[in-house]
């Protein structure tokens, strides 16, 4: 996120003694979002502190939930992907399991656990590609880490692209399942990946939260405080950081999730360094899990036979799985149509953003790299 933010005093900045209004964003329209950041800073030029911070979305309203009204339930599946780019297999998934949800449709054993090792894989990628920047040193250069987060990245993007054919937007789930089993070999070269992923982790450790400079850079900053991440709805990673005991693949778990051992990784301190704690400790246990659903992937069919036209009965369901970053969920609403009245969503970025309002105040405008990168969000997540 600091790679991409430009700060700059508008115009229209209030001045009051020492205090000045500051506007981190938003980007030009064209970037693939935006959102604003407007800072209350006061004390001295050459180290002035955050005293409010305002998060200012919607400047790139993409109107996706409009976009499903007009779609038949297949149609949809080629939108819901596209929001969280880094969770793209999630979404998809959120949606594809409302509409079975709706439709009372039996989804295949392989298929279901083939989506959750496809979610853990998923879940994998997005943390990495967050890591990845924060391992670099203060001039920019990469370190051991950084090309450690790198090859684990490629190792499951590699095995993720080959299942789906895509790299960002996979496209893979279908309403009943998967769109088409996995290649011959696959789970082979995902235990290899997984490996991979396995083996560079101490080195990305070493490089963040085991490096002395680093933990100093980011301990007892942009604290975040159970209350408030429980008062504002904060989930996923950045809850979990501040001691927030919620995830989903334990508390609601789909049915493979039941036979894994999921162990929520939980910190209490709630800053940036318990923040970047966490993505490591949930690489280390995403990587573990897709190992148990290796051993257990059952043979069989990975979809069922539908109908021309999909038709959701006359009603409503609201479906919610553990994302990357938090609690994804989907409300359907239904006129039996074969498309849908209403389709919600509540994605996680969304509501975690609103959670810079209670951690920045008392930060130093120093340290703002270092909160802003602990805190992943993606900006897609917000301007749905």
């Amino acid at each position: 996120m600091q790679e991409q933010m430009t700060v700059g005093v508008g115009a229209g900045a209030r001045y009051l003694g020492v205090d000045h209004v500051v506007d981190l964003g938003p980007l030009h329209p064209s970037a693939h979002g935006a959102y604003r950041l407007r800072l209350g800073v006061t004390g001295p030029a050459e180290d002035p502190v955050v005293t409010t911070a305002e998060p200012l979305v919607g400047h790139l309203h993409r109107g996706a939930e409009k976009l499903f009204e007009v779609r038949d339930y297949r149609q949809v599946l080629t939108l819901a992907n596209r929001h969280d780019w880094l969770a793209a297999f999630g979404n998809e998934m959120t949606v594809a399991l409302a509409v079975e949800r709706m439709t009372g449709m039996d989804v295949p054993p392989r298929a279901l656990w083939l989506r959750t090792l496809l979610a853990e894989l998923n879940r994998i990628l997005a943390h990495l590609v967050f890591l990845a920047p924060l391992t670099r040193a203060l001039t920019g250069e990469p370190s051991a880490g950084t090309t450690a987060a790198l090859r684990g990245r490629e190792a499951v993007q590699a095995v993720l692209e080959e299942a789906s054919g895509g790299r960002i937007h996979f496209m893979a789930n279908r309403i009943g399942g998967l769109r088409e089993d996995v290649p011959a070999g696959w789970v082979g070269r995902v235990a290899t990946a997984l490996s991979t992923v396995r083996s560079q982790l101490p080195d990305l450790r070493r490089s963040t939260v085991e490096d002395e400079a680093f933990r100093s850079r980011h301990a007892g900053i942009g604290v975040l405080r159970a209350e408030d991440a429980l008062a504002l709805g904060v989930t996923g990673p950045i809850g979990r950081a501040s001691g927030v005991d919620v995830d989903l693949r334990r508390d609601d778990p789909l049915p493979p999730y039941r036979e894994l051992s999921v162990r929520p990784v939980l910190r209490s301190a709630g800053d940036a360094l318990s923040r970047v704690d966490c993505l490591l400790g949930e690489v280390e246990q995403a990587v573990e899990l897709a190992g148990q659903c290796l051993d257990r992937l059952p043979a069989g069919a990975v979809n069922v036979r539908l109908p021309k036209a999909i038709k959701a009965p006359e009603g409503s369901v609201y479906v919610w799985t553990e994302a990357p970053l938090g609690i994804s969920g989907v409300h359907l609403s239904s006129r039996g149509e074969k498309t849908p009245w209403r389709l919600k969503l509540r994605t996680p970025s969304f509501n975690n953003i609103q959670a810079l309002s209670a951690l920045l105040p008392g930060t130093r405008v120093a340290q703002l790299p270092a909160v802003l990168g602990s805190f992943a969000v993606v900006v897609g997540d917000i301007d749905k």
